[in-house]
């Protein structure tokens, strides 16, 4: 059970807020409070943070850094952990290592200052290294399976572990980590030696790509849904006929279709009606029945 009047002087080391309006963090500014929102600073405190929930039976998530969630206008109940300050990135030969706070596009670039390639494909994907390793994430033929050499994960017990990339039972923006309920911690990426110039022309052209197609220029969560098999989802959408179509602030981007933007003062509510429009609007034009990547949580 949560006492909150207890949470000082269990925690005062860690920094945290409480009933703090979770808006403020996510990529789509929609959001309503977590009870208490913890910014641990390395995995001890994570661990503390985990132990007492647990034993406590208090509920506890990772936010990440919130670039593939919505959550829902009343707030997350429990704790709500944010990996900001856990963010170092270090470089051993050909290998980075990265904590799961770290910043994908950052990473890529530590990556592109030591000439190292592999990593390209996400340079432009928004996002931290811990929810890229999460659900797999790639672009223009390249994904975190493809490089990932083990993770660090925390159990939901609170035990510390290494699973190999080979053991991680990587699937289409999909990996174990969603199975079991562990929070990855840190992960380690092989790369290889390249050329800088060569490595920053091909990272120019993905991020120019991407800024060409994607409106980057609002609020939003990114890719709303999974590609269907032979199919591309922004295509479907936009054969439904939806581009452009607005429930409350959150409209389908007319820049690129399987987007959903908040464009004026939008809610967690207005994006759920509008993907469930979507879905049921796309799989009557098609018969195709869209699969949201976007994770939902909350109240």
């Amino acid at each position: 059970m949560l006492h909150l009047d207890q949470i000082q002087s269990v925690f005062e080391e860690i920094d945290y807020k409480l009933n703090e309006p979770l808006k403020g963090y996510t990529y789509t500014k929609v959001g309503g409070p977590a009870d208490v929102l913890f910014f641990p600073k390395n995995k001890f405190e994570l661990a503390k943070i985990v132990h007492y929930a647990n034993k406590q039976d208090i509920p506890w998530m990772v936010l990440g850094n919130a670039s593939n969630i919505i959550v829902r206008d009343k707030g997350i109940r429990g704790f709500v952990i944010m990996f900001d300050k856990l963010n170092a990135v270090t470089v051993n030969g050909y290998t980075i290592e990265a904590e799961a706070g770290a910043n994908l596009i950052q990473t890529t670039r530590v990556a592109l200052y030591h000439s190292l390639t592999g990593f390209e494909f996400a340079c432009g994907i928004p996002g931290s290294i811990g929810g890229a390793v999460y659900m797999n994430a790639g672009a223009y033929g390249g994904e975190v399976s493809n490089i990932l050499v083990s993770a660090q994960l925390l159990t939901k017990e609170g035990e510390v572990i290494t699973v190999e990339g080979r053991d991680m039972k990587f699937g289409y923006r999909h990996s174990m980590v969603q199975d079991t309920g562990a929070i990855v911690i840190s992960a380690k990426f092989a790369l290889k030696p390249g050329t800088y110039e060569i490595i920053k022309q091909e990272m120019d052209r993905l991020t120019h790509l991407r800024e060409l197609k994607q409106p980057l220029e609002y609020p939003s969560c990114g890719s709303v849904f999974k590609r269907p098999v032979g199919h591309f989802a922004g295509q479907l959408i936009m054969e439904a006929g939806l581009k452009g179509r607005r429930i409350g602030g959150v409209e389908v981007s007319e820049k690129h279709a399987g987007f959903m933007i908040n464009v004026a003062d939008g809610t967690a509510s207005d994006y759920e009606a509008l993907i469930a429009h979507v879905i049921e609007t796309v799989e009557q034009n098609s018969g195709i029945r869209l699969e949201r990547e976007v994770r939902i949580i909350g109240e």
